[in-house]
């Protein structure tokens, strides 16, 4: 894959980068997918979700970034402006990032007929997703550090999967999605993981994590990536180890991607990420999330 990967602004050896493996959405047999999510924990499946309704997803988010000035016209370029308005216009950041996060047609290729349908396919029952959306707009710069999902989301189900899906394509160079080959078998660093206080930036796992390559090199493994396109969608366990690479878009080109958690629809829900008004995983529902800070601010990671 392409030399120029690079995470945390180191770059990634050639060697230690490789392509995620695709995945064939086959409801007929479903057990096929279900062995590749229990094998590698996670299944890639492309061209699956309608390219139009993802286009008007990130249009709708988009349009509403630029209101408040940071993203250039035409907003289907996805270009940031270098500046925002958002503090100025936006009385309350969070009821403002709440707003995007609920967009109709957002929530419609977030939590859908269609991927409601692929994932009640894959766990074998009728799926359901939590209200509280994760969107996320990486400027150029930007990168999310290694972690696991399991800290922050395993309290009311312990069969709770997330959903990535791109909001557009996502070519390697603006620092898509990347998971950690064969993490899910980490079991020291998810014995960690399942320990770890989410509070805090103090713990031996954040720090093993500081540095994707060495990790990757220590275990015998590659970090996995691809050129996404919209309409692909991944699907990946609580205990999958994984982040995303720094986007070096040198023409200022926003990546946008969302993601949901999803669980067997028999089982108790965290009510942190339930109802109309989520208090998300530190209370502070909306007003939480990396999203709801201007685009020209610095970012905390995760």
């Amino acid at each position: 894959m392409s030399s120029t990967c690079q995470m945390q602004g180191r770059p990634l050896p050639d060697e230690l980068v490789g392509p995620l493996t695709e995945t064939a959405f086959t409801p007929d047999q479903p057990e096929t997918m279900r062995r590749r999510l229990a094998r590698d924990g996670y299944v890639f499946f492309r061209d699956i979700l309608p390219v139009s309704e993802i286009l008007a997803a990130r249009a709708e988010v988009f349009e509403r970034l630029a209101e408040v000035g940071e993203i250039q016209l035409p907003v289907s370029t996805g270009t940031f402006t270098g500046s925002s308005s958002r503090r100025e216009l936006c009385s309350d950041l969070g009821h403002f990032w709440q707003s995007v996060s609920e967009g109709p047609a957002l929530r419609l290729v977030s939590h859908g007929q269609q991927v409601t349908r692929i994932l009640s396919v894959v766990l074998g029952e009728p799926a359901h997703a939590h209200d509280y959306l994760f969107l996320r707009p990486a400027v150029p710069g930007r990168s999310t550090h290694l972690h696991y999902d399991h800290p922050f989301f395993a309290r009311g189900s312990d069969r709770i999967h997330t959903v990535w899906t791109p909001l557009g394509d996502i070519p390697l160079v603006q620092g898509p999605l990347m998971m950690v080959e064969g993490s899910n078998q980490f079991h020291d660093l998810i014995s960690q993981a399942k320990a770890v206080d989410y509070t805090s930036s103090n713990t031996p796992l954040v720090q093993l994590m500081e540095n994707p390559a060495e990790l990757a090199q220590q275990r015998g493994s590659r970090l996995l990536t691809a050129d996404f396109r919209a309409g692909d969608l991944i699907l990946f366990s609580m205990t999958l180890l994984h982040g995303s690479l720094d986007n070096l878009s040198t023409t200022a080109q926003i990546r946008l991607s969302c993601d949901v958690r999803w669980q067997p629809a028999t089982d108790p829900i965290d009510p942190r990420y339930a109802g109309p008004s989520p208090a998300g995983t530190t209370g502070a529902g909306y007003g939480e999330l990396n999203g709801a800070k201007p685009l020209d601010e610095p970012w905390h990671q995760r």
